[in-house]
């Protein structure tokens, strides 16, 4: 008896419907990591020699490395805006790190970064993502900000920070100084006051390791629902006060205690890699960004001799290394792109394009999607200039350093807001912008000049 049509038809689609399913693209597990102040030539992988960084270097190794990656501003809170939006920082009024309310309010801030603002992590999770930020947040709650928006407002299912943000903390407990007395860290101490659920204490020199504990647990916790997991794992490491664990430490100096965070955090680190890499599903279907959030303090970290320092627009306080890891998707591990400008802002976007999601709709991003060279299948120039506005708490022209910076193609130019004192560099050929060609160049001069002030004047709110 031949079987009714209909029946054929439904039949049909039940055996398909898993071979399509298993031919469908996974979404992809996503772990950005955003170290906290370290030197552009830190890393191993970028030239560093002071410390051997062996769990980065290999992800560098099965990865993609950058060298022309640069952050949206030389400090922390307004380069996590850009990251966290696919925007210039300073459409929502953070231009330097968050400090209490008098100081915001005197450099002409914002208290914290709108929830009205756009999202990586709510577009994930709206997409079926699970999330979750863990570690230094810096974007509200800080100092005596305790009316902050709590991390979940801007998209996260779950968080744990430290003394910047809000929600379940986790706070540094300091060794006590070479004579005895405490060790006072007064934001940490301020923070504490604020009470809250989920505080808890830890040893300086174990903060990182409980951060990635807690990392470990987030990609788990997807696992059980099923879902993808987008997981910011933002470490306060090698940020001062830094306290190498025990036997670490060197010769105690600031510096050597630098070297000693910072091997402590690359072991850290790689167990969250290992993680990844012992599940073949992890494995197979996880994005693993690393980059730094800007420039190093001075005597602490290093650029390798590039110009400047964090808080500064010379090369040394806006780029940062850069790594993407993703065996299934990279299209040739062990890449090294020493062509292609990206910018923090293009960061969202491009993640979005790879995953299959449209950006959001809360405002136009400044980022432009460059997820083809994120993943080595080209080494294209990115179709639109770079710029920067100096930190207002920075020293500034008085004493001879630029207000606004704007990086286009080869050229990079430094200038002050009333366009004088330009300075302009060919940064493929001169990275330590040791010799300017503004005299010889006067109409690229005048072309840049001419597009970030025009920036400098949009961008203002």
């Amino acid at each position: 008896m031949a079987a009714h049509p209909l029946v054929v038809l439904v039949l049909l689609a039940f055996v398909a419907a898993p071979a399509l399913a298993a031919d469908a693209p996974k979404r992809p597990n996503i772990l950005f990591v955003l170290i906290d102040d370290m030197g552009y030539r830190d890393l191993s992988c970028f030239g560093g020699a002071r410390a051997a960084t062996p769990h980065v270097d290999r992800l560098a190794r099965e990865g993609i490395r950058f060298n022309q990656f640069y952050v949206a501003s030389p400090i922390c809170s307004p380069s996590r805006v850009a990251l966290t939006t696919g925007q210039y920082p300073r459409r929502w009024k953070i231009t330097s790190y968050l400090d209490n309310r008098q100081t915001n309010k005197r450099r002409g801030m914002n208290d914290w970064l709108s929830p009205e603002a756009p999202s990586l992590a709510r577009s994930l999770r709206d997409a079926g993502y699970h999330t979750a930020h863990v570690g230094k947040w810096h974007m509200g709650g800080q100092r005596d900000v305790g009316d902050a928006p709590p991390i979940s407002a801007y998209g996260f299912d779950a968080s744990l920070t430290n003394f910047e943000g809000l929600g379940p903390r986790l706070l540094a407990r300091f060794p006590p100084n070479a004579d005895g007395t405490p060790f006072r860290h007064g934001p940490t101490d301020t923070s504490a006051k604020f009470g809250g659920p989920g505080v808890r204490w830890v040893e300086r020199s174990r903060v990182s390791e409980a951060f990635v504990d807690r990392a470990i647990e987030e990609m788990k916790a997807a696992a059980k629902q099923g879902k993808p997991f987008f997981v910011n794992l933002w470490p306060d490491d090698v940020h001062s006060p830094c306290f190498a664990p025990p036997g670490e430490a060197g010769d105690g100096s600031p510096a050597a205690n630098y070297v000693g965070v910072l091997r402590e955090l690359d072991r850290q680190l790689g167990r969250a890699f290992d993680h990844i890499r012992s599940n073949p599903k992890l494995r197979d279907n996880t994005i693993i960004m690393l980059c730094s959030d800007n420039g190093q303090e001075p005597g602490l970290g290093t650029s390798g001799g590039l110009r400047g320092s964090k808080g500064q627009l010379y090369e040394g306080g806006i780029r940062s290394p850069l790594i993407v890891w993703s065996p299934s998707r990279v299209a040739k591990a062990g890449t090294v792109n020493n062509q292609t400008v990206l910018a923090a802002m293009d960061i969202a976007p491009s993640l979005l394009a790879i995953i299959g999601v449209t950006p959001p709709s809360e405002g136009k991003m400044d980022g432009v999607n460059m997820s083809d060279a994120l993943l080595a299948k080209n080494q294209s120039p990115r179709p639109q200039p770079v710029m920067w506005l100096r930190p207002p708490d920075r020293p500034g022209p008085k004493n001879g350093l630029p207000d606004l910076a704007i990086r286009d193609g080869k050229w990079k130019l430094l200038v002050d807001r009333d366009g004088s004192q330009p300075e302009l560099f060919d940064i493929y050929t001169d990275a330590k912008e040791e010799k300017n060609l503004a005299d010889g160049n006067p109409d690229v001069v005048k072309r840049l000049s001419e597009r970030v002030s025009a920036w400098d004047k949009e961008t203002t709110k």
